[in-house]
């Protein structure tokens, strides 16, 4: 069975159009990556888990911050991997360099019998819409366009 995440793609509006608040994985991996490796916030859930709540519960472990005011869901998107991932948008605001997440432990560096703690999410930033699309991992993408999409729809009966 495909593993399944939920998480939550915060937008807020400024002067000139929409941001999008988009989270950089931590770890030795991720380091020096940056174009193509950014994610919303979001963690897997097993069977029977409601994926909002686990949406909302990630926001916070990765961020510090809770998310809260109307979910807007977004159509879920299938990873390159296999992996399912349910989606919400939410208007919100949030300073990206008060991030507090969560931690993991891994065996760093390989094969030395070391474990070393490092943060789910070692940074987070405000992008619009077409800078985050090249910020993030490529098959999360969708996202911000269904965003874009929804938010144009909601302007025009506005």
């Amino acid at each position: 069975m495909a593993k399944k995440s939920a998480g939550l793609l915060m937008f807020r509006r400024v002067s000139g159009g929409v941001e999008v608040f988009l989270v950089h994985p931590g770890g030795p991996f991720w380091a020096r990556k940056d174009e193509g490796a950014w994610s919303i916030p979001k963690g897997e859930y097993a069977s029977g888990e409601d994926p909002l709540e686990t949406a909302r519960r990630e926001f916070q472990e990765e961020t510090g911050f809770q998310a809260s005011g109307e979910f807007i869901p977004l159509t879920s998107l299938k990873q390159p991997s296999g992996k399912v991932i349910s989606a919400w948008a939410l208007e919100g605001d949030c300073d990206a360099a008060s991030i507090r997440s969560n931690t993991f432990s891994m065996e760093w560096p390989p094969r030395s019998g070391k474990q070393q703690e490092f943060p789910e999410v070692d940074r987070a930033g405000w992008f619009t819409i077409p800078a985050g699309k090249e910020k993030i991992l490529k098959g999360q993408a969708p996202f911000l366009e269904e965003l874009s999409e929804i938010l144009k729809g909601r302007k025009a009966k506005g």
